[in-house]
Order: C-alpha cells, then structure tokens, then sequence
C-alpha cells in the first residue's frame, strides 16, 4: 500500500545535517523502509512551512506506515508529520464501484 508522509524536520535534524552536508538522509529512509518490509517510491525536499520532507513509500502492512512514522518522530528527526494513503488510479476504481453497491443503505441528516 502506498503512503505519502510529508514532516518538517526538527531543529536538532537541521542543526545536524548543517554540521554533516553530505548527510545521506535517502539512504537512512530506505533502510528504515526496508527493515518495515516496505521500499521507497520517491523522496523529496519541502519549503512550505520550513525545511522538510515528503516521502511516498510502499508497505504491504498498513499498519507499518504509523510505526514508520512513530520512529522517526520519536528519533527527534522530524514533527509537524502527516500520514496519508495514497490510491492508484485501479483502486479509486473500485473504491467507486463498492460505494455504488452500498450507496443506498446510508441516510443523510434529515432524511
């Protein structure tokens, strides 16, 4: 399943990463991924609300995304974090075609 995490890092993580430039934070990423069972789909740097990062990985147990992220926020690496599932294309799909199924069991206020 596909997840998209995107975080701003932490005071300590800029503070660290300013003294070590070369810093391979990708590298740290998939290692954290692959020990999850997962694997990185694309990595990228963000400057909406300071510095940070968006990460879309894949894990086959949704459940892994929350611990994924747990660790690297109690690492004191990043916060302001957001965890979203993300859908293919095929998915949304079928996502349509269930809710056609069950559409008409669900009254709404006032009805």
């Amino acid at each position: 399943m596909l997840f998209c995490l995107t975080a701003d890092y932490t005071p300590q993580a800029l503070n660290a990463m300013r003294e070590n430039p070369n810093s391979n934070r990708q590298a740290a990423v998939e290692q954290l991924l692959a020990a999850a069972g997962g694997k990185l789909v694309a990595m990228y740097g963000k400057a909406d609300k300071g510095p940070g990062v968006l990460v879309i990985f894949d894990v086959p147990d949704p459940a892994m995304a929350p611990a994924i992220t747990g660790v690297a926020i109690s690492a004191g690496s990043i916060h302001h974090a957001e965890l979203t599932r993300l859908f293919t294309m095929e998915e949304v799909k079928g996502l349509r075609e269930r809710a056609g199924k069950i559409r008409g069991a669900y009254k709404p206020p006032g009805q």
